[in-house]
């Protein structure tokens, strides 16, 4: 497999376990969960979704030939409280990465060169996957945080539980080698 090829299939990779972390952080709370802050200066779960989103959206819309901050685009607005319903932040969240995955797909290999401009800074391909790269799993990683603070006991682990490392290597060290992404195992686990 080139190179190219072989490093789509692995951000696609990243990209859907990361989302799949998300959703299931978000599984094990109350509804009213998703929009709890802990002060003004704090987002809640829902709202970090909706800036995903809206990211999402501005981003890999046409990101070919357009640029990345849409005009349509109102990052502000993002921040505000104005989802009311599980049923809205899991619309938001689906409608995001529909519009990335979809442009992550439609990509070929030899686009990754290709310069595209996000507010009028230039970007391969690949930097502009990667900038998402980083940005998305922060967002992630914020839910998740959350997510078990708010749960706060009964929560269950989506990486190695606590003191449970001797036995994940013990099991990962018993198989042979094998050439694959670490997410191909972590999804059965997941799901």
């Amino acid at each position: 497999m080139e190179i190219n090829n072989s490093y789509l299939e692995s951000t696609k990779k990243q990209f859907l376990y990361y989302k799949l972390l998300g959703e299931k952080a978000m599984e094990q709370l109350e509804p009213n969960q998703l929009f709890a802050s802990i002060n003004e200066d704090t987002n809640s779960i829902a709202t970090i979704i909706k800036h995903i989103s809206g990211n999402m959206l501005s981003r890999w819309t046409d990101f070919l030939t357009t640029d990345g901050e849409k005009e349509w685009r109102n990052r502000d607005s993002e921040f505000d409280d104005s989802i009311k319903t599980k049923k809205e932040v899991l619309e938001i969240w689906d409608k995001g990465w529909e519009c990335f995955l979809n442009a992550l797909n439609s990509l070929k290999s030899n686009q990754l060169s290709d310069i595209i401009y996000i507010r009028n800074e230039g970007h391969t391909v690949v930097e502009a996957i990667n900038r998402q790269l980083a940005h998305y799993p922060y967002h992630i990683g914020q839910i998740i945080f959350y997510a078990k603070m708010l749960k706060k006991e009964d929560w269950t682990s989506l990486s190695i539980p606590k003191n449970k490392s001797k036995d994940y290597n013990s099991d990962k060290f018993s198989k042979d080698k094998s050439i694959k992404n670490f997410t191909d195992d972590e999804f059965k686990k997941l799901k």
